[in-house]
């Protein structure tokens, strides 16, 4: 798999350590503090390697693929991921990989003007059209542990006496529990049907109402303000600028505008994010969680971060 000591992929890890599976995991970071005791094995990823990339792959019977960035960047790009990503699946296949099981995105389309959403679409048509048993999960937003959305704006409520919403704040969203996202990963792997699953949580909110929500629950009620997506992208560049992170981009902000992280479909997953919050009221928000820490930082492990 990879990033098995990244955030959702730990989670798959686990639930495949507990089922006594062998895990072996290619990242970027190696030496990543983890919770697991030296029970995985970790090599780089060779993405400009092609015969050491399938070397790091055979014996594999599934590939769990949780790569991706989650914005452009200096040293990180959407297009850097896709091509990086073909090559996984081409020295998967060469591998004699037997399954794929791989983290998408809501409403990917290769005709979005999001590269987030094209990307994606544009890796579910490869592996589509790689020849490899496969199946493909498409969450909207994940919640538990140390996420990056739901965390982040607990850890904005408690700082801040109002919090600003893009627009209306009408456009919805369905978290789903990272591990209902693992053990539905897990599932998956075991089976041969090549398809797309929707995997929502069993909740669905809009941004107002997930704000106001979370706020409730920890104790931090706020005014919420409409704001124009501008404004509001501005307000979040400075706070990126105090934390030293990226808070939302402009694509993050019209993929939201856009319902774009909400689809007709029954839930994939069970555990409602109104009783995960509430059981988590005292530690959620507490401390902020940042993606670019994430990333400079290859040693200290998620949690710590």
């Amino acid at each position: 798999m990879t990033g098995a000591f990244g955030y959702s992929g730990a989670f798959i890890a686990r639930r495949l350590l507990d089922a006594g599976l062998t895990v072996r995991t290619l990242t970027n970071s190696p030496d990543r503090g983890n919770e697991f005791n030296g029970r995985i094995a970790a090599d780089p990823f060779h993405f400009d390697d092609h015969a050491k990339l399938v070397d790091s792959l055979r014996g594999a019977s599934v590939l769990y693929n949780t790569y991706w960035v989650r914005f452009n960047h200096k040293t990180f790009t959407h297009a850097a991921a896709v091509a990086n990503t073909l090559k996984l699946f081409d020295a998967a296949r060469d591998a004699g990989v037997g399954r794929i099981v791989h983290v998408s995105i809501s409403n990917a389309s290769e005709d979005s003007p999001l590269e987030y959403f094209s990307g994606k679409a544009r890796l579910e048509r490869g592996l589509i059209e790689s020849g490899l048993s496969y199946a493909i999960l498409r969450p909207a937003v994940l919640f538990g542990g140390r996420d990056i959305l739901i965390n982040n704006i607990a850890w904005l409520l408690r700082k801040l006496p109002v919090f600003g919403v893009f627009g209306d704040g009408r456009y919805r969203l369905q978290p789903i529990h990272v591990d209902d996202l693992a053990g539905l990963a897990v599932r998956e792997g075991h089976g041969s049907l090549n398809h797309i699953v929707e995997a929502i949580g069993p909740e669905t909110f809009t941004y107002r109402e997930l704000v106001q929500t979370i706020g409730r629950i920890i104790g931090k009620p706020r005014p919420i303000v409409p704001v124009p997506p501008g404004i509001g992208y501005v307000a979040a560049r400075l706070v990126g600028t105090l934390v030293g992170d990226v808070v939302i981009t402009r694509q993050e902000i019209r993929g939201l505008m856009a319902n774009l992280l909400y689809t007709d479909a029954p839930p994939a997953g069970g555990t409602k994010l109104t009783e995960w919050a509430t059981e988590h009221a005292g530690e959620l928000g507490v401390r902020y969680a940042s993606e670019l820490g994430r990333r400079r930082d290859r040693k200290t492990a998620y949690d710590k971060l």
